[in-house]
């Protein structure tokens, strides 16, 4: 779906056609150019063999409706996973893939465990968002936020997420706009600083799950590269220099991490203008078990009453694996 061929084979055609066959693609998000009827039969028979617009995926939706994952198998048989999350208020939100696999290995995550493939090309994070929207056309809905919450880091593959996010943002394209768009880190500190200088207003999550640096360290190996307190000031000065608000999620894992003097040391680490924090009920993947409810409103209410802007997350997309640290690409 790389979008420099399709450009390179309809460079020999009037501008008029190359505008037509661009909106049948992301305007209309046909799946196959016989559905593109203002274009001559030969150049459709022509873009089917050269720039064909299937996408190969197996889609599994959750009880409620409310969540859907699909696999999608890439041109050399790698296999990805990408959620689409429909919201009580209209909106419907990608989770975007921005690697197949990773190699971080935060003990949590199904993904990491699963270790790192390779990186996504551009068109491979572009494709997921292109699949969603199809399906969405279907029902007379449009794509509305995309988040880079699906497998990978996104910023060790910072050039191919960041030319997705130009093609998401764009009129020509998806035209989503980029407050709509968020990416989440585990703290790449030199990506943070990177994102700083964007000068796109685009929104910041920072996965942290762990208040002490051997706590962390343990869940998230990256912590002893990128401890607590480094992270922190790198993010005081991504505020500073952006004025945007970052949010750190934080998930809550039965025993592990979610003590209430925990949650008074998060909220000390917490009080600093422009930041909030996203509590995650934790959906088990084989080694944790998820907090209580009743420890987790206890979390908050500790974090609220220092003052600190809290909001939680409960059992999007749990039932078909496809919540947060669930997804590893297989079938």
């Amino acid at each position: 779906m790389d979008l420099a061929t399709l450009d390179k084979i309809l460079i020999a055609e009037p501008k008029y056609r190359r505008v037509q066959a661009r909106r049948a693609v992301w305007h209309d998000f046909i799946d196959s150019w016989d559905e593109a009827t203002n274009l001559s039969k030969d150049l459709r028979s022509k873009l089917n063999r050269d720039f064909p617009l299937a996408i190969k995926a197996k889609v599994l939706a959750s009880q409620d409706r409310n969540s859907q994952k699909a696999l999608i198998a890439l041109g050399d048989g790698v296999k990805i996973e990408t959620v689409l999350l429909s919201h009580a208020d209209g909106r419907r939100t990608a989770c975007l893939s921005s690697q197949a696999g990773c190699a971080l290995g935060c003990r949590f995550c199904a993904t990491g465990n699963a270790g790192f493939q390779r990186q996504l090309g551009y068109d491979e994070i572009i494709v997921q968002a292109l699949f969603w929207a199809r399906k969405l056309k279907v029902k007379g809905e449009q794509l509305s936020n995309i988040v880079f919450m699906g497998m990978g880091e996104p910023f060790l593959n910072y050039e191919a997420v960041m030319k997705a996010i130009d093609v998401l943002n764009d009129p020509e394209y998806f035209k989503i706009g980029a407050r709509q768009i968020s990416i989440s880190t585990v703290g790449i500190v030199e990506g943070i600083k990177r994102l700083a200088k964007e000068k796109k207003q685009l929104n910041l999550a920072i996965s942290l799950h762990a208040v002490t640096d051997p706590k962390r360290s343990k869940l998230m190996p990256i912590n002893q590269k990128y401890g607590i307190n480094q992270l922190l000031s790198v993010v005081d000065d991504y505020i500073e220099q952006t004025k945007r608000r970052v949010m750190f999620e934080y998930l809550l894992i039965d025993g592990v991490n979610d003590s209430l003097d925990e949650a008074k040391i998060l909220a000390k680490l917490m009080k600093r203008p422009l930041v909030f924090v996203n509590l995650i009920k934790y959906n088990k993947t084989g080694r944790f078990r998820p907090s209580p409810i009743r420890r987790i409103e206890e979390f908050k209410r500790i974090l609220e009453t220092n003052g600190v802007a809290v909001t939680t997350r409960f059992r999007l997309g749990d039932r078909i694996k496809a919540a947060c640290g669930q997804l590893a690409g297989r079938d």
